[in-house]
């Protein structure tokens, strides 16, 4: 067991974060091993000219040229192991009802096979869409956000219009849990519609491989009003340089490939949240920028965020914080009374 450290214990609103270890047992998974053009040199020989991809920072030999797909995907219990987020350059996990989470995967410099289940649209995931000019892709809507959808807010495609023909039903799950789209049906659906496709988001902030300043964070977690269900455990895993995720004590992987979800940047950030309904939706603050964590090679600093264009940014001293290359999870927590729920982590 750890010991407490009291320099350690930082509050966010209702939120808690200390220091501690987890008795928990987590099951793993065995170990696995566009926009500015750069110079790769090996052995000392320059060799051909790379490109950055703009929401990872990673290396590619061609420019990419592609616009985001952000798709909405399922994160109940009975979708898991999802399929797509292994291949996902930016997540953003946030509440939805009551203490379910849902995902909204930004692909760009890598597009999956398959992606789901797909779930409904809120208003809030759209915004967040919308700031990297996303297509959107969703199975249903809320009132609000059917509005949004329909008045052309954003480009989009809807389960609920191409359900049996864009969108298919697999058979080892049961509805809602089961809807899911290929990539190359979003751009069969995008051709249809006249989505334009070929235009690259304007690219993030990245640094190379730099010492970090902060409290060592070898695991983190995020509890939603203690719904053991949606615990999230973030362990660093110190030979990749990136963190691992699990729910519930199982490791999140991709269910085709099986291939882990590795994260080189993990952003917690503090959102005032609001129930709005009977049916427990919510309405999330994501303009007026807050507190946050952000987590990068096992250390954690305490930090600020943004919205920049749409897009939530790391802070610090209302100065913006790059990124390391590789993909970016953005854990939204509640800062409201009476929605409370803890982040910890351990050395």
């Amino acid at each position: 067991m750890l010991k407490m450290k009291r320099a350690f214990i930082i509050a966010l609103s209702s939120f808690t974060l200390v220091a501690c270890s987890s008795d928990k047992e987590i099951k793993k998974e065995s170990d696995k091993e566009a926009a500015t053009p750069v110079v790769k040199e090996e052995t000392g020989v320059e060799t051909e000219e790379m490109y950055q991809s703009p929401l990872t920072g990673v290396g590619e030999e061609k420019e990419s040229t592609a616009r985001p797909v952000a798709v909405m995907v399922n994160n109940h219990p009975k979708a898991r192991p999802q399929s797509g987020l292994s291949k996902a350059d930016i997540v953003y996990e946030v509440l939805a009802e009551g203490d379910i989470t849902r995902f909204l995967a930004i692909f760009q410099s890598h597009m999956p096979e398959e992606v789901g289940p797909v779930r409904s649209a809120r208003d809030y995931y759209i915004e967040l869409a919308k700031g990297y000019d996303s297509l959107y892709v969703a199975h249903g809507y809320s009132p609000e956000a059917k509005e949004m959808l329909t008045n052309g807010y954003i480009d989009d495609l809807n389960g609920i219009q191409y359900d049996g023909t864009l969108f298919k039903r697999a058979s080892f799950r049961k509805a809602p849990h089961n809807s899911y789209i290929t990539y190359e049906h979003i751009k069969e659906g995008a051709d249809k519609n006249g989505f334009e496709m070929n235009r690259p988001p304007e690219a993030l902030h990245f640094i190379d491989k730099e010492t970090i300043n902060g409290e060592d964070a070898n695991s983190v977690m995020i509890s939603y009003n203690q719904n053991p269900l949606f615990n999230v455990v973030y362990e660093y895993n110190e030979k990749e340089g990136r963190y691992e995720r699990y729910s519930d004590g199982e490791q999140t992987i991709d269910y085709d490939s099986k291939d882990p979800v590795l994260i080189e940047n993990l952003f917690i950030v503090e959102a005032s949240h609001k129930i709005v309904d009977d049916a427990g939706r919510r309405d999330i603050d994501f303009e007026s920028g807050g507190n946050a964590y952000l987590i990068q090679d096992g250390k954690l600093r305490t930090v600020q965020w943004k919205n920049v264009n749409g897009r939530i940014l790391p802070y610090d001293n209302e100065k913006p914080v790059s990124l390391r290359k590789g993909s970016t999870w953005i854990n939204v927590i509640p800062s409201s009374p009476g929605l409370t729920g803890s982040v910890s982590y351990q050395e």
